[in-house]
């Protein structure tokens, strides 16, 4: 699994227009070429009457697959471009369906390639983009009298409180780097004088929304 990586929020779409021609662009996030194409398909079906429903996906830890389609554009004027933004954005598991209704005027390959690159552009911006970092999720129980100070403590610290259970005793979850691991342990054993039980549980990643607009 990845330390890190930068990916879309979720599903997004977002339309601009040039020289009459509207260019409708669709963003999601997939974790398979199968969940790519299937949206791929979805966004053609809905678009069937549309010129062009040209796209394009990254997916992988290495980015592995990599697919470009211009969907009737002339070759290299569409796909191309539009991977080319997942590209220098560096996003991961993500496909991008731009929906192309002919205005009347042509734009040249130039004007093509620019329009699909802004196009794609534009629709990440309104999707938004997300950093998923991996992390280890600490629980530590502790006794009903010591959660006002370990809360407010977590809550000013740089780890990222989780979620707190109400059981028997009070168990707080933190997201912890996989390498603050043992100094968490020691910060949390003084914060509770040693009265804390701390033990790991699972991977996972957390996200946070990023400015990569470019």
């Amino acid at each position: 699994m990845l330390h890190q990586y930068n990916t879309v929020k979720g599903y997004g779409e977002n339309e601009i227009t040039i020289e009459r021609s509207r260019f409708i662009t669709y963003v999601n996030r997939v974790e398979t070429e199968e969940e790519a194409q299937e949206f791929i398909a979805t966004i053609k079906k809905k678009h069937h009457d549309a010129n062009h429903n040209c796209s394009a996906y990254m997916i992988g830890e290495q980015n592995m697959i990599q697919k470009a389609n211009d969907d009737g554009e002339p070759s290299g004027t569409a796909g191309v471009p539009m991977l080319e933004v997942l590209k220098k954005r560096d996003l991961k598991d993500t496909v991008v369906v731009v929906t192309r209704y002919f205005g009347g005027i042509k734009l040249g390959a130039g004007g093509l390639i620019r329009a699909y690159g802004r196009a794609v552009s534009e629709g990440l911006n309104a999707t938004g983009i997300v950093e998923r970092r991996l992390m280890r999720v600490m629980k530590t129980k502790i006794d009903y009298t010591w959660l006002g100070k370990v809360e407010n403590e977590v809550r000013s610290s740089h780890y990222h409180l989780k979620d707190i259970h109400y059981l028997d005793a009070v168990e707080v979850e933190v997201y912890v780097e996989e390498a603050s691991k043992d100094q968490f342990v020691d910060w949390m054993t003084e914060l509770t004088n040693g009265q804390g039980v701390i033990h790991e549980s699972n991977v996972v990643y957390l996200e946070h929304d990023i400015n990569t607009t470019l």
